[in-house]
C-alpha cells in the first residue's frame, strides 16, 4: 500500500539583492550595482539603510543645515533599495528627514561590516587559497613567527 498524503515541501528561501543607484544621473538607469545575495530581508534592509546613511554623511559639510545636506545628497549621493521587497523593503524616503537633520555615528554608517560580499565562511577562505582540506595553509594563531618584526618592538 502506498502513502497518498502529500508531504509538505519546504518553502523556497528568498534571496535578496540591494540595488545601489547614483542620484547624480550619471548612468542611463542610474543603477551603479546590485549587491547580494542576502539570505534574509532584515540583513538586506540593514545594509541598504547603512549604505544610504553613509552616502548622506559623505554629502554633509560643516555648518550645513538639513536642507543643504538633502540637496547635496539628491545631487551627488547614492540611494539603495531592496529589490522585490515591496512594502517590506526599507525605503530611504521614510528616514531622510532624520538622516539629514542629525549626523550619523560611525556604527550607523558602517555598511561594509554587513556587506555580504565580505562575509565568508571559513571553508570558503580555504577554497579561495586553493587548499580546501589543508588546515596548515592558514597562519597558526599560537605561533608569532608569521608576524612582521618592527625595529622598536621589544
Amino acid at each position: 500500500m502506498t502513502d497518498t498524503t502529500d508531504t509538505p515541501q519546504p518553502a523556497a528561501t528568498q534571496e535578496w539583492k540591494v540595488r545601489i543607484m547614483d542620484l547624480s544621473g550619471a548612468g542611463e538607469d542610474n543603477t551603479v550595482e546590485e549587491v547580494g545575495i542576502f539570505h534574509d530581508l532584515a540583513h538586506a534592509n540593514a545594509f541598504a539603510r547603512a549604505y544610504v546613511r553613509d552616502s548622506i554623511e559623505r554629502c554633509r559639510v560643516p555648518g550645513a543645515g538639513a536642507r543643504d545636506v538633502l540637496e547635496a545628497w539628491l545631487s551627488f549621493g547614492e540611494d539603495a533599495e531592496v529589490i522585490d521587497a515591496d512594502e517590506d523593503g526599507w525605503r530611504s524616503a521614510n528616514e531622510l528627514d532624520d538622516f539629514t537633520a542629525s549626523p550619523a555615528s560611525p556604527m550607523e554608517r558602517d555598511w561594509r561590516a554587513i556587506d555580504p560580499r565580505r562575509l565568508v565562511v571559513d571553508d570558503d577562505v580555504l577554497s579561495l587559497l586553493g587548499t580546501d582540506d589543508d588546515e596548515d595553509a592558514l597562519p597558526d594563531d599560537d605561533d608569532d613567527t608569521d608576524l612582521p618584526l618592527a625595529p622598536d618592538w621589544h
